[in-house]
């Protein structure tokens, strides 16, 4: 059943992409898809992979609001993680320069130690509050660039080892 839901969502990115390419620039779809893609390194042969697309309506020519995914794997010499996210989420832009936004998820999480076997799942819930900065690219796409708190987020009993998170990505169709 994972494999069959990271292949839809891989699918839906690639699908949301290619309709990117294909857009015509013109003003009247109110359409916006997206999303992001990080790699991480670290000690211990860390590494994460991880895929965020979205796909958003305009309200208004101010107000988006739409749904976004998250996809994460992450692997080093002691575990194995798989992280499935999906939720709405709410922007609103201030002279297509910046940006504050509203991102709900509920999170999904697979792991397991390498050594013993023990494997541990269970699920959490993120309410991201934030804003930032948007560079135009050119034809209705922009870059964002700033910076999110989960104000769910509890120290000792979150999955998180923070509630702050970058939040970078790109946008078309704005």
């Amino acid at each position: 059943m994972k494999k069959i839901f990271t292949l839809s969502l891989i699918v839906l990115n690639v699908f949301c992409f290619s309709q990117i390419a294909m857009s015509s620039g013109t003003q009247t779809n109110r359409w916006t898809f997206g999303g992001g893609l990080g790699v991480g390194f670290g000690s211990n042969s860390y590494f994460n992979l991880q895929v965020s697309p979205r796909v958003g309506y305009k309200i208004t020519d101010q107000l988006e609001g739409g749904i976004i995914g998250n996809v994460s794997w992450q692997k080093d010499n002691y575990y194995i993680s798989t992280m499935f996210g999906v939720g709405p989420f709410a922007n609103y832009y201030f002279a297509r320069t910046f940006f504050v936004g509203a991102i709900l998820q509920q999170y999904f999480i697979n792991s397991k130690e390498k050594f013993s076997g023990y494997k541990f799942n269970t699920d959490e819930t993120a309410l991201y509050l934030g804003g930032g900065y948007m560079q135009s690219l050119g034809n209705n796409a922009f870059a964002q660039f700033g910076i999110m708190y989960n104000v769910l987020w509890k120290e000792n009993e979150s999955i998180f080892s923070t509630g702050f998170i970058p939040s970078i990505g790109f946008v078309v169709g704005l």
